[in-house]
């Protein structure tokens, strides 16, 4: 993807928060919510590693923090690419080394996205071994500076208002397959959307900032976890 590319929205499938079931107490008459399942209920918290991407002419102390559990990744739109002589947009990133082709996959984390934060991926899931002429990226969530913080899937679908300056949880759930796959995304685990992956390929996640805007882009990071089944 060329520096200052559009990203394009892919059809989707918004979905709402999770239902509540309600049920009638035969005693008092009460309606009571019974709670959502949780999204990893049936999933195995699985260890995990990976590497960095920033800017190649800056130590990543420059552009990363870690703090009380927190992690901090922020990047200039006028920043160098991960590599010397790439097109990219600037980033500050981890790149997950546990690739995978099939199985079930989620990622999981607290996000806080600072106020003014505009054009900048948080979260991706990259296509790295894939058909010619496939998209590179299977889905890629998306801050922008609208709505007190809006984050979108790419540059379409709306998944979150008022995102700024505060954490929420969020899981990214990949059922892979030989063919064509499902993603679920879930804010403090309710269900906001669902969508088909882009076809076979050999992919992993990234988290941090890929900023596709003008300005400083950040977000910070806590709770990280990988799932599996």
């Amino acid at each position: 993807m060329k520096r200052r590319t559009v990203l394009r929205a892919g059809a989707g499938l918004l979905a709402g928060g999770a239902a509540l079931t309600l049920s009638q107490s035969p005693l008092v008459g009460a309606a009571t919510a019974v709670p959502a399942a949780d999204p990893t209920d049936g999933w195995t918290r699985t260890s995990f590693t990976y590497s960095w991407q920033k800017p190649w002419n800056l130590d990543l102390g420059d552009r990363h923090s870690y703090s009380g559990g927190v992690h901090r990744m922020w990047v200039y739109s006028t920043d160098e690419p991960f590599e010397e002589g790439n097109t990219t947009d600037p980033r500050t990133e981890m790149r997950w080394k546990n690739d995978y082709t099939t199985g079930d996959h989620m990622w999981d984390a607290d996000v806080y996205l600072p106020a003014g934060t505009d054009g900048a991926s948080f979260v991706q899931t990259l296509r790295t071994r894939r058909p010619s002429g496939t998209p590179a990226t299977d889905i890629m969530l998306n801050a922008y500076n609208t709505g007190g913080g809006t984050v979108r899937r790419y540059d379409g679908t709306v998944l979150k208002t008022n995102a700024y300056d505060t954490w929420f949880n969020v899981k990214i759930a990949h059922e892979a397959s030989s063919g064509t796959g499902t993603i679920k995304v879930y804010f403090d685990d309710s269900l906001v959307l669902t969508v088909d992956d882009r076809g076979p390929a050999t992919r992993y996640f990234k988290n941090g900032v890929y900023h596709h805007g003008s300005g400083r882009a950040e977000a910070r990071f806590r709770n990280i976890a990988y799932w599996t089944r």
